[in-house]
């Protein structure tokens, strides 16, 4: 088995060694210029993971971070719409891909995507920074400040942590999203950019966690920092 990390190219040295614990297979996501500054290389904004053998990215993504997926035998999709620097449209690949559920701002979905989950149950919601803004915990457990999230989520039977926005870094903007902070690297560990002993509601996340049998790992001992979340594959 092969567990393979992509995280932004930003990653401070100890975040990467600490995340090197679990796996030397560590893919950094180059930046892309078009894009504002504070989200130049995010993940979540770059590519989205249909299964641990199909990545999607954006159309214009650096050839050799292709080269670098293809070598671990990830079949790679191109979108049709290319990543432009504001709101809407660098949200084409953003969506929340649950096991039954897929949500987002289905109208700036990219096509190559939405066809890929048109099985599930699609949820429209106005807020297309989706990914983003929610935190995997598992299929039926999540963690977002976004209200509208929570209540559609929620309607679905899904267990669903509401916690205030605010108190993430996200440089350049006022503050980032709980989705970005963090990423399953195992399947009862998930892994944050930062403690959430550092985070104003950190107790109440440790409590839901503790709930669903999740334990947290710290890539870093300060504040929780939004840096487009962690993908994690696992190649067998």
């Amino acid at each position: 088995m092969t567990k393979i990390f992509i995280v932004d190219y930003r990653i401070s040295m100890e975040e990467y060694l600490n995340l090197k614990l679990f796996s030397d297979n560590i893919i950094l996501c180059p930046r892309y210029e078009k894009l504002y500054n504070a989200i130049d290389g995010h993940v979540d904004i770059q590519l989205h993971i249909i299964d641990n053998n199909r990545i999607i990215v954006h159309k214009d993504i650096e050839k050799s971070f292709i080269e670098d997926l293809m070598n671990y035998g990830i079949s790679v999709s191109y979108s049709k719409n290319p990543l432009e620097e504001h709101y809407p449209h660098n949200i084409h690949l953003n969506g929340l891909n649950l096991k039954k559920h897929f949500i987002h701002n289905i109208t700036y979905t990219d096509p190559i995507l939405l066809q890929e989950i048109k099985k599930k149950t699609l949820i429209n919601i106005k807020q297309g920074y989706t990914k983003c803004s929610v935190a995997v915990v598992n299929d039926e457990a999540l963690i977002t400040s976004d209200k509208k999230i929570f209540n559609e989520l929620t309607k679905e039977g899904l267990d669903v942590l509401l916690v205030p926005p605010g108190d993430i870094i996200l440089k350049g903007l006022d503050y980032g999203f709980i989705g970005g902070t963090c990423g399953k690297i195992d399947d009862n560990i998930l892994a944050f950019y930062g403690s959430l002993d550092n985070y104003k509601y950190g107790e109440t996340v440790k409590k839901f966690l503790t709930k669903h049998k999740v334990e947290p790992y710290y890539l870093s001992s300060g504040k929780l920092i939004d840096r487009g979340s962690i993908f994690t594959i696992i190649k067998n």
